[in-house]
């Protein structure tokens, strides 16, 4: 008859245990302590696009670091959202929209392009902002892409052995490319653990810098404020899309990059993501006494 009473884990077992469920937390974003010093809980970093209460995506930091370069070029070139949502299902599907440097025989970076067949050099490819412009020239020259089912236009590109693989990551690129593009207003926010003092110092510089590269249509005016720097950008030279969705693109490119540029807090059509709120971080409304509360509308501001 077997005994009632509970075996007690060895310790060996408890140490399995524990890093299970640690696996499970990190692959949803990357584990980071939420303060300076260590000090305070842990928060699993990811940056989650939404619809709506039951639908939802997320990346981590260097996934979405990457999804917003993509979705950068894709407004700098005045392409339709459609065709952000194409890339990103396809570098989601390559790459895991990760700039990696190995592949199915000689593909490389984010696109997983092949330099044998006419994609560019070793070097070029993994050069996120050259891939990203050859796929998309590319995908321009594909008749209809707009038209096209999802992962019909990416495979008309890509020329994949799996040319159905594309279609399981149609939702995720759908809720990102339309928060990226300005199309979902504050559907996007990543939950962050604290920039440290050196890299809320660096911020105005680190912003520019991102800035020329994904967005160089755009110029970002330095502001002080009770001690505090930010950085005013006016979105007006992207032309094309109304003001106030191209703000809500920048705005989400800004929080999207925030991981990798050290900024703590966006501003943009009355609304404001603070990194500062860790994991329970959202768009809430400008207080009263902050400098954002008077911008226009086409104005992001980023701290």
């Amino acid at each position: 008859m077997p005994s009632s009473r509970r075996r007690r884990k060895s310790p060996l077992r408890r140490a399995v245990a524990l890093l299970g469920a640690l696996a499970l937390v990190i692959t949803a974003g990357v584990l980071v302590w939420n303060h300076v010093g260590r000090s305070g809980p842990p928060i699993v970093q990811r940056c989650i696009a939404s619809a709506d209460a039951e639908t939802a995506a997320a990346l981590d930091p260097e996934q979405a670091g990457n999804a917003a370069l993509i979705a950068a070029i894709t407004t700098e070139r005045g392409l339709p959202a459609r065709a952000l949502t194409i890339a990103l299902a396809t570098a989601m599907q390559e790459s895991k929209i990760r700039n990696i440097d190995y592949g199915d025989r000689d593909s490389l970076g984010i696109f997983q392009q092949r330099p044998s067949q006419g994609w560019g050099t070793e070097e070029q490819v993994q050069d996120p902002h050259y891939a990203t412009n050859a796929f998309y020239d590319a995908l321009v020259q594909v008749d209809g892409y707009q038209d096209m089912e999802i992962t019909v236009a990416a495979q008309e590109v890509q020329r994949s052995g799996f040319p159905d693989a594309y279609a399981q990551h149609e939702t995720l690129a759908r809720l990102f490319a339309s928060g990226l593009t300005g199309y979902s207003e504050a559907s996007v926010v990543c939950r962050l653990g604290a920039a440290t003092e050196v890299e809320r110092a660096e911020m105005p510089e680190a912003v520019q810098e991102r800035l020329a590269l994904d967005l160089p249509s755009l110029a970002a005016e330095q502001e002080e404020h009770d001690g505090a720097t930010h950085l005013r950008i006016d979105v007006t030279p992207l032309g094309g899309a109304e003001p106030g969705r191209s703000a809500w693109a920048v705005a989400s490119w800004a929080v999207m990059t925030a991981e990798l540029t050290g900024v703590s807090e966006v501003s943009v059509a009355g609304q404001q993501w603070d990194r500062a709120d860790g994991a329970n971080a959202a768009w809430q409304p400008v207080p009263e006494d902050h400098p954002a509360a008077g911008d226009p509308v086409g104005t992001v501001r980023i701290g």
